[in-house]
């Protein structure tokens, strides 16, 4: 589906590209022959692209970082064309500034930013022990839950929103629903022509101004894939609550957490 005339993939591959601290930026796309396509747009674009296994998605990235001599993998969703390429940077300078203090930092454990904005880095050997011990379909699936759900086991840190404000339940910049893609077009129809690199701020004044947009995929908001497994995760309930059962450490509008030994 077109954004501003180019393919909502190529828009938020445009927007991983604004971060001052990205590496090598990978589309991991799947090797069914229905996924072609996208390797031809990507390729098109002269955009790098992989191939991995289609459902276990915790193998393609590991394989990928193997493929590429990774040190750290940053995993952007795909379904995140509004991503603010400041908060990619926020999360990866957090992950560089205490390296190697911690195997995993992301933005979601809880999160604050409005939904859409996920961004997740790893060190390789906590991939690699993902890869090795998660067994359940959802971990491979998603990739991470093995990690975040082990903190007894791996160091995970989290960088909150430094407004002190949370907007994760509130407002959704992801893609799921004909309705979030009307919502996104809406976004990107009245900012980027303006300015290609538009941030959460814009996007944030543009809703104040125009309400009636947020509304269009309002119903689906605080909606994750996770609701569906509530009684295997140990975490989630906790998250929503901003209330961990992590040892959290304030730090400079930030969190980080330790494992116990």
């Amino acid at each position: 589906m077109p954004l501003c005339g180019e393919p909502l993939l190529i828009r938020i591959v445009e927007r991983v590209g604004h971060s001052s601290l990205k590496g090598k930026v990978v589309v991991a796309t799947s090797t069914l022959p229905e996924d072609n396509i996208i390797e031809e747009l990507c390729l098109a674009h002269g955009i790098q692209v992989f191939r991995g296994h289609p459902t276990d998605l915790l193998d393609r990235h590991y394989q990928l970082a193997k493929t590429f001599n990774a040190e750290a993998v940053v995993k952007i969703p795909s379904d995140c064309p509004l991503i603010d390429p400041r908060i990619i940077d926020q999360v990866i300078a957090y992950y560089l500034a205490y390296y190697p203090e911690f195997d995993y930092v992301s933005n979601l454990h809880p999160a604050t930013f409005p939904d859409g904005n996920d961004v997740e880095i790893m060190s390789v050997e906590a991939l690699e022990n993902a890869w090795n011990l998660a067994s359940r379909d959802f971990e491979r699936e998603h990739t991470t839950p093995y990690i975040w759900e082990n903190p007894l086991n791996f160091r995970i840190g989290n960088v909150r929103w430094s407004t002190g404000i949370d907007l994760s339940t509130s407002h959704r910049f992801t893609i799921d629903y004909p309705e979030d893609y009307e919502f996104i077009k809406e976004v990107y129809d009245n900012l980027y022509h303006f300015n290609p690199s538009f941030n959460l701020d814009d996007i944030l004044q543009f809703l104040r101004e125009k309400p009636s947009v947020q509304m269009i995929n309002q119903k689906y908001a605080g909606r994750y894939w996770y609701e569906k497994h509530l009684d295997e995760l140990n975490n989630i309930k906790e998250y929503k609550k901003n209330n961990c059962n992590q040892k959290l450490i304030p730090l400079t509008n930030e969190t980080r957490n330790h494992p116990q030994n």
